[in-house]
This record gives C-alpha cells, structure tokens and sequence, in this order.
C-alpha cells in the first residue's frame, strides 16, 4: 500500500511538471507574439531544460524571429547557447532561423557562414536565405556561385530562389544569365509569381532592356501595386522618365492601385529628370495625402526633386523638416545646390555635417572645382584618404576634374595614371583638363587610347575633343570627330558640340560653313551659337555677316548684351565710328545692360569676390 501511495504521488508530480512546462511554453510564445523578449528570455531561463515541451522546435524558433522583429543580436546569442544546450542544433526549422537571425542582425557575415556551414540539413530555404544574405552584403557572385553549388546538390530551387538569383545577376548585368533564368522560372511555372516578375522587370530596366520589362508586365493576367512600381522604376532606369509618369497615373486613375513609398520616390525621380515642378508639386500633394511624409525614401526623393527644379530654399525647407535624415537625403540636398551654381552654399552645409559619405565628397570637390578653390579641395582630399582610403573611382574622378580646373593639370595626370580602374567620367575629366590648360594634343591622345581600349566614348567625350580641335586649329580633324559622332557613336550634335565646331570654323575665317553649320542645325533657334559666330566675326572683321548674325540675335533674345557688345566690337576693329556709337546708343534706349563680369580670389581659406 506504501509502495502504490509513492507510485501515485510520483505520477501526480510527473503529470503537474509537465502542465507547468506546457503553460510556460504557451507563456514564451505568447511574450514572442508580443514583442516582450526580455520576458520570455527570463521565463526560459527559469524553466527545467530538461522537460520535453520546452525542447520544442517552435519555442526556439519563436524567440529568434522575435530577435530579430526587435534587432537584438546579442540576445539571439544567448538563444543561440540554449539551442545547443537543448541538443537541437540539427533540427532545421531551428537551423533556418538561426541563419535568418545572423543574415539579418550579425555584424560578421564569416559567422553566418559558420552557421550555415554547421548546418546537419541543409533545404531550399537554407540555401535560398544564403543566396539572398550574399546579396545583402553586395557579394552577388558568391550568390550565383552558390546557387551552382546548390544545384550540383540537386537542391529544387523555389521561388524565392529564383527571383534571388535574378536580381543578383540585375545587380552584375548579367543579362544572358538573367534570361536563362527567366526560361526556368517559365519552365518550373513561376511566371505567375508577382515577386517573381518584379525581379525579371527589374532585372530588364537595370540592363537598359526596358521594352521587354513591359512586355512581361503586358503578359501578367492580373499586376499588383509592386509590379506596377516595378515597370515604373524599370523606364526610369532606362531614362524614359515620361513613360514612367504616365504609367504612375495609369496605375492610379484606370486601375485604383495605391502607390507606396519606393512608387512615389520613383516618379518623384523622374519629375526631378524632366523638370516637371508643377508634376512634382502634385506628386507632394499626394504623398501628404497618402501619409507617407515621415518616410525618408519619399522625403529625400522630395529634396532630390525640388533641387532638380532649381527651388533649392524648397529643397532645403524638405530637408529641415525630415525628422530622420540618411546619406542619401544629404546628398540630394548638396547635389540640389551645386546643380544650381551655388559651389558656397555646398561647402558650408557640408561643414555643418556630422559625417558625410563618399558620393557628398564628390559633390564637394565638384563645388570646389567651380570655385577654383584648390585649398578647400585639397582639405576633402586629405579627408577622403583619411576616412576612406583611396580606389573610389567617383572620387578619384571628381580629384582629377579639381587639379585640372585648378590649373594643377600634371597633378590630376598623376591621380589619373595610378587609379586601377577607370570608367568614362574619369577619361572625359583627363581630356576637359588637358583642353582647359592648352594641352589639345595631349587630349586628343587619350581620347584615342579610349577608343582603342574598347570604351564608347559618349557626347562629353567629344565635347572635350572637338574643343581641342578648335583650340588647335585641326579644321579637319574637327570634321571627321563631327561627322564620327554622328555616323558611327549615333550620338545626337547638341548645342555645345556646334558651339565647338562654329567655333573651329570661325577661329580658321570659314564664317559662311559655319552659319550654313547652325542653319541645318536643329538648334538653330538658340542664341548661343550665333554669339559664338559674331564673336568670330569680330575676329575676322567681318562687318557684313556681323550685322547680319547680330541682327539674328536680337530677334531670338532681344534683351542680350552680347549682340550689341559684339557688333560694336566689329565696327570699332573695321573704323566704322558712326555705326559703333549708334549701337551703343540704340542699346542705352532699349534698357540693355552689360552683364557685369564676376571674379574671384581665395585667401585665408575664404572667398572673395569682385564684380568688373
């Protein structure tokens, strides 16, 4: 009878520890579903580890999602050491939380690794939570290189695989190997999948291919509001800015959709690209509406866009009233201001900046370069290898633009020699430096070791060129880049190339080809050329094109100082005394005044100016 009684009490207890454990279970996972971590933490802590409820996999794998819904690493540590101590490590519904927690939150992307590798069972979410964690961290080859691996596993990739995969080859431009992943997302019959076409339509607009995003987007029976802002980003990308506007209302006006944050950034980009302030203006009416004006990727499209316009007081009103600023945001507002000319303004709120970030040092040193200020361009430059080493090729690129404005042209030599790697902004500012310092010959030797190394040089490239050309007199040197530009780059001649030309032809006396030049021009109608043309009459003392180029000016911009400053040049250099003091007086009656000439000079680390 003794021996039953222990039996019975010992069963009582047994059964009483277990409904404890089930209720502190029920306990954790209802703290985890609030957010309390630090309370289901304590409660396990507190709890017998040996019971078998609470060696359940969802106890653990509660705790780290809620680590990291609430971004705490070091507590997902000490989850981390219960899940050993449980003898649960293999489990891998545990395992892919573990490595979701280190993907998300760890600072060392070697320990994920570590993770990863530890992994007793390795499934698709395993991989695929890899994948995208090399993605994360801008490592996109490790990314396809494990996807390989992946598959020599014979792993079945799903969805969110795939549509990893895609957007790391969006990332490199690996367009061929994009396309072959498109077939299998059609072959495996994911091509409905909405997360899926997003990155195919992103993949495309990244890679200029913008035309076959839409057709997918055609293709799609029933488009969300993220392939909407998909295809929208996509024409964007590829510079088609007015497609993108008129999708954005198509979205909105036939089809009900609510745009988000990343939508209104868009197209408040392309209303900045397009100069559409009106637009932008109702874009912002929108965004108040939408109660989106606390998001930074909205508000600091807002300042980009604004300053694009040129409303820079605007832009920096959006700026102040950010209740989070970023890099991006800071950036936009500088960009704003040194698009507007205003190269002061850059480098006093750049001062004023707790930190800024490489792409705001490129923007100083653009200001700097405007100014000429070589003192103040070579403090950022001592900044710029102090914070961040060297090797940026923005950065780099904007330093040789600076020497080489600055009249330090073998300097910005030297920098250009010793970068490793050289994109088309860094030979463009190498042969506007040489021009700029009477170095034509030189200028045209790299633009030629840019054509022989396989880079298309683009419409600033043959600005630079056929300044050289003018400035050296290669009349017919000018001619072929001219006639090379259009023929075999297919690059459109814009104002400042026959501005170059008109120029060229000028300087050699060659007046009636050079107004032939601006006659079939399609810019015909700007006043600058024909400036350009009555300066070189003035030259060539030529009164009779003179009069007739001035008389061309005064039509398009009748208010322009040029064409009576210019004319009387002419008659004063050909002794015709009347016709100058005629001018002068037909310009003090019709109110036009001489735009007073503004110069500089920098001393004691500041600024001064001067009017003439």
């Amino acid at each position: 009878m003794k021996l039953f009684f222990k039996r019975h009490c010992s069963s009582l207890t047994t059964l009483k520890t277990l409904q404890n454990s089930s209720t502190e279970v029920a306990q954790i996972l209802n703290y985890c579903k609030s957010g309390a971590l630090c309370d289901a933490i304590c409660l396990l802590n507190s709890t017998d580890l040996s019971t078998a409820f609470i060696k359940k996999p969802v106890v653990y794998a509660s705790l780290l999602q809620t680590c990291i819904k609430v971004f705490s690493f070091s507590q997902g540590l000490q989850i981390h050491s219960h899940v050993i101590k449980s003898g649960l490590e293999n489990d891998p519904f545990i395992g892919n939380s573990l490595l979701s927690m280190y993907i998300k939150l760890g600072p060392d992307f070697d320990e994920t690794q570590k993770v990863f590798n530890g992994h007793f069972i390795k499934d698709v979410i395993s991989w695929t939570s890899m994948i995208s964690g090399y993605i994360k961290i801008g490592k996109s080859k490790n990314a396809l290189e494990l996807f390989c691996e992946m598959s020599g596993l014979d792993v079945e990739p799903n969805g969110f695989t795939l549509s990893a995969v895609i957007k790391a080859c969006s990332q490199l431009g690996f367009i061929r190997l994009g396309k072959c992943f498109h077939g299998m997302v059609i072959k495996r019959g994911f091509i409905s999948s909405h997360v899926i076409s997003s990155s195919l339509i992103d993949l495309y607009g990244r890679n200029c291919e913008s035309e076959d995003g839409r057709q997918l987007f055609d293709e799609l029976p029933e488009p969300d509001a993220i392939c909407w802002t998909s295809v929208i980003s996509a024409f964007t990308k590829s510079d088609l800015y007015a497609k993108a506007l008129g999708f954005f209302y198509l979205m909105q006006r036939e089809h009900g959709l609510v745009a988000d944050g990343f939508t209104f950034g868009t197209v408040l980009t392309a209303c900045g690209n397009l100069g559409r302030l009106k637009q932008g203006k109702e874009v912002h009416a929108k965004v108040i509406t939408s109660g989106l004006c606390g998001n930074v990727v909205v508000e600091s499209s807002l300042v980009d866009m604004y300053g694009k316009c040129g409303l820079v007081d605007e832009s920096h009103r959006v700026f102040d009233k950010m209740l989070k600023k970023n890099s991006v945001s800071s950036s936009a507002l500088l960009q704003g201001y040194c698009q507007t000319g205003d190269f002061e303004s850059v480098i006093r709120i750049c001062r004023e900046m707790e930190e800024i970030d490489l792409f705001s040092f490129g923007i100083v040193l653009r200001a700097c370069a405007g100014l000429a200020a070589l003192r103040l361009g070579k403090e950022v430059h001592c900044q710029y290898i102090r914070r961040s080493g060297c090797k940026d090729v923005i950065i780099e690129s904007a330093l040789v633009d600076l020497y080489a404005k600055c009249g330090c042209v073998d300097f910005a030599q030297q920098i250009f020699l010793q970068m490793p790697v050289r994109n088309l902004i860094t030979w463009n500012s190498m042969i506007s430096g040489f021009v700029q310092n009477g170095r034509g010959e030189e200028a045209l030797r790299i633009f030629d070791d840019i054509t022989k190394g396989g880079t298309k040089p683009d419409h600033v490239s043959f600005i630079g060129v056929l300044s050289a050309c003018s400035h050296m007199g290669l009349i017919d040197q000018g001619r072929k880049h001219f006639a090379s530009m259009t023929k075999e780059y297919r690059i459109k001649p814009k104002i400042e190339h026959y501005n170059c030309m008109v120029d060229l032809l000028g300087r050699a006396g060659l007046l009636e080809e050079a107004e032939t030049l601006i006659e079939n021009a399609d810019c015909r109608h700007d006043s600058s050329l024909w400036e350009v043309l009555l300066g070189a009459c003035t030259t060539c003392r030529n009164a009779h094109v003179a009069e007739r180029v001035a008389k061309k000016i005064m039509e398009l911009e009748p208010d322009c100082h040029l064409s009576y400053v210019l004319l009387d040049n002419v008659y004063r250099a050909v002794g015709r005394w009347n016709d100058a003091f005629k001018i002068r007086t037909l310009m003090k009656y019709s109110g036009v005044k001489k735009m007073p000439g503004k110069s500089w000079i920098e001393a004691n680390s500041k600024l001064n100016h001067d009017l003439d």
